[in-house]
């Protein structure tokens, strides 16, 4: 059995690119393999464009793919200076960096006094001492409150707005769909879908209402790009392959002498598009 099985991708400066799958396929052992620290039994993958050895590559990289280890009797900007000695970053980052992730007055503080938010938040900190180009997450909000979890997205929002490029690997649906541009979608090793996070299906829907639905339905299933209906409710979901004039669909029906009293464009979210997508692939 295969962890990861024909993984190809390609992340581009500047985006926020989501690695999403439930627990078990294999976004962490894709992690642990760019950043050296899983062998591979076959395939390559480069840093950079093939620039810089793997080693070098990965001084511009700052990551976070555990729990975070402080030494809890030091405070918060002891722990990082310990790190900036490791990664012969200068001191004066620290206070740079706090600030950044909101923990500035907290710096005196020791590690040991900390909420598991604010002890992931020191650990993005540390992560971003060497001004890294890019910034790996796995799971950055795993076991955090809502509080903690709206903290943590805020954070990497802001840490991608300043050019950071962020490669965060989650089960969420919710998270990616709020936090980041581009998708990966994995399961059982496999990779499903690439690319942007509004682009996982090319199916567009539609929510429509009329006094008799399943003449409506009926007619649908007659109209260029039809996909397929699904009935919600009082209301149907039409998708179709490609987007459709909703002006164009109001006269089509209205010469069937079908009047629909609701009739909109229903943008899908990240979970029904993952839903339909794993659905096929079983």
């Amino acid at each position: 059995m295969h962890a990861v099985n024909d993984l190809s991708l390609e992340i581009r400066r500047g985006n926020v690119y989501g690695i999403l799958g439930p627990n078990g396929s294999g976004k962490s052992t894709t992690l642990g393999i760019v950043l050296n620290v899983v062998n591979k039994t076959s395939g390559t993958y480069e840093w950079f464009g093939g620039t810089k050895d793997t080693h070098n590559a990965l001084k511009k990289v700052g990551a976070i793919i555990e729990r975070p280890n402080f030494y809890p009797y030091m405070t918060a900007y002891q722990n990082l200076e310990l790190v900036c000695k490791i990664k012969e970053a200068p001191i004066s980052k620290i206070d740079e960096k706090l600030e950044l992730v909101g923990l500035l007055d907290r710096k005196d503080s020791k590690f040991r006094t900390f909420s598991l938010g604010m002890k992931q938040r020191l650990a993005i900190a540390s992560a971003l001492l060497n001004d890294p180009e890019i910034l790996i997450l796995d799971e950055p909000t795993n076991g955090l409150d809502p509080q903690g979890i709206h903290q943590i997205r805020d954070l990497v929002k802001k840490i991608a707005a300043q050019g950071t490029t962020i490669l965060l690997a989650s089960h969420l649906l919710d998270e990616v769909e709020k936090v980041c541009s581009h998708v990966l979608i994995l399961r059982k090793g496999k990779m499903l879908y690439s690319g942007p996070v509004d682009g996982i299906n090319a199916s567009e829907c539609y929510e429509l209402r009329c006094a008799n639905n399943e003449q409506l339905a009926d007619h649908l299933g007659g109209y260029p790009g039809f996909k397929s209906v699904t009935a919600e409710g009082d209301k149907l979901l039409m998708f179709t392959s490609t987007p459709i004039d909703t002006a164009h669909l109001n006269r089509y029906l209205a010469e069937k002498s079908l009047y629909v009293s609701h009739l909109a464009v229903r943008r899908r979210t990240l979970e029904e598009q993952f839903l339909e997508l794993t659905k096929e692939s079983l």
